[in-house]
């Protein structure tokens, strides 16, 4: 029955969708859902430095089907073009290039060719058999000429997550693309040739274009990786705050969340905004940002579920279980909202307004679950296991041993767990400096209460 329900939802909100004059059906469905046996899945990983930028750049063009009007949208252009593939290899580039086109056109195939057409930024999340993901970064748009004419895509093929970074690499291709594919080559060569730069460091590209000359492009890495594949913007613009909390919670417990949008970089900034949330954990379910019309079937799975389904557009939640408001601590529900009501000034950058929304819901796992550390004990022979329930029992807040009793029994938490248990070396990185910022301002705090009283 709960199937049915959400199945019907969508189906509606499709119909829904504004189809304007010759412009193409807007009907885009993205999803983070709950699916237990995919357990070893991680959401998109920081990355160290060193590694290749991309594995493919590929250009998705709408091409006319014979004997129907009707497009498919196909593969006209990839770089590189890989040769003396061993079998296994060449069957797994097979299924991703087979893959890819549907992903960069998931809203049907009722296009025709346009005069006008906004250009959109998204990305798409595909998962391999072993768990690991392959992330797409996409630029549609028309391209440069006179007259009616079909969109078309852009598409870099990463295992990395850094969206601010392949937004400015896709701003290249399309300068590039409107010259010649020609001119694409070089800088997209340079680009492999060139390694990942660490975070806050920077790699420059010299790239020459005709007309224009030598023209170097610096891409930085932002000191703060763990925000460095996120965009808080749109969500902040679709949700309230209050909305954006019990999103929080219903991730938490590990529910599937389904997210429904007219445009395509709405959806997928949004999701992986909801999903950045969870730092220091990651989602370690299915994890689909973007859903084509034809696997619309993924999201109505005949498995029970419980479901909170998001109108992007309205701003509304047309499901939910009901109990969103109550997941979380009273008391850090407010701190949460107390710190995002503070308000984002005009003049700040994208990442002061990803730290403004993050901070609080980082300071949330901090106050709840921050003194983990101290719970795991190494054993003599190097085996190391984490006391549960002495580490629930060590919170003197009923309410957040409450919350926390239920946590430590999601994936999210046990994934972390599991690497803290098999690392060698003290903890470290941006969660641990806020730990140690919070156990520091407690100390601070401990003596002056002395001497109030």
């Amino acid at each position: 029955m709960e199937r049915q329900v959400v199945g019907g939802i969508l189906r509606r909100f499709r119909n829904w969708l504004p189809r304007h004059g010759a412009g193409p059906p807007q009907d885009n469905l993205g999803e983070v859902v709950k699916e237990p046996e995919r357990a070893q899945e991680h959401c998109l990983p920081n990355f160290a430095g060193g590694q290749h930028f991309f594995e493919y750049l590929l250009v998705v063009s709408l091409k006319k089907k014979p004997s129907v009007d009707d497009y498919e949208p196909t593969i006209t252009y990839q770089f590189p073009k890989r040769e003396n593939l061993l079998r296994g290899q060449q069957e797994e580039e097979e299924r991703l290039l087979g893959a890819i086109p549907l992903f960069c056109f998931p809203d049907g195939n009722e296009w025709a060719p346009l005069t006008e057409y906004p250009r959109e930024t998204f990305s798409f999340v595909l998962t391999n058999v072993d768990g690991s993901r392959k992330i797409g970064y996409c630029r549609r748009l028309l391209p440069a000429g006179r007259g009616p004419r079909l969109p078309r895509v852009y598409c870099i093929i990463s295992c990395i997550g850094c969206f601010g970074l392949f937004s400015k690499i896709l701003d290249e291709v399309e300068k590039r693309h409107q010259i010649s594919m020609a001119v694409i080559y070089p800088f997209m060569q340079g680009l492999r040739e060139a390694a990942f730069p660490a975070p806050g460091k920077t790699v420059t590209l010299k790239s020459f274009i005709p007309d224009s000359g030598t023209e170097f492009i610096s891409l930085t890495r932002p000191l703060d990786s763990h925000l460095e594949h996120v965009d808080f913007s749109s969500l902040l613009r679709c949700l309230s705050f209050e909305q954006i909390l019990q999103i929080f919670a219903s991730a938490v417990l590990e529910r599937r969340i389904i997210f429904l949008a007219e445009g395509l970089s709405t959806l997928s900034q949004c999701i992986h905004a909801a999903a950045a949330l969870l730092y220091p954990f990651s989602w370690a379910h299915t994890y689909i940002p973007v859903v084509p019309e034809s696997l619309l079937a993924t999201v109505c799975c005949p498995t029970p579920f419980m479901v909170l389904l998001v109108n992007l557009c309205e701003g509304t939640f047309l499901m939910s279980v009901g109990d969103e408001k109550d997941i979380l601590p009273p008391k850090l529900q407010e701190d949460i909202l107390e710190s995002l009501g503070q308000g984002i000034k005009g003049s700040q950058t994208s990442e002061q307004i990803n730290e403004h929304v993050s901070g609080p819901f980082v300071q949330f796992f901090v106050k709840t679950v921050g003194h983990y550390a101290s719970y795991i004990k190494r054993e003599a022979n190097g085996q190391s296991h984490f006391q549960e329930r002495a580490f629930y029992k060590a919170l003197t807040s009923k309410a957040n041993r409450r919350f926390v009793k239920k946590f430590v029994k999601t994936q999210l938490f046990s994934l972390f767990i599991q690497e803290a248990e098999k690392s060698k070396n003290p903890p470290a990185g941006y969660f641990q400096q806020k730990i140690l910022e919070y156990e520091e301002r407690k100390k601070q705090k401990k003596p002056k209460e002395k001497t109030l009283k």
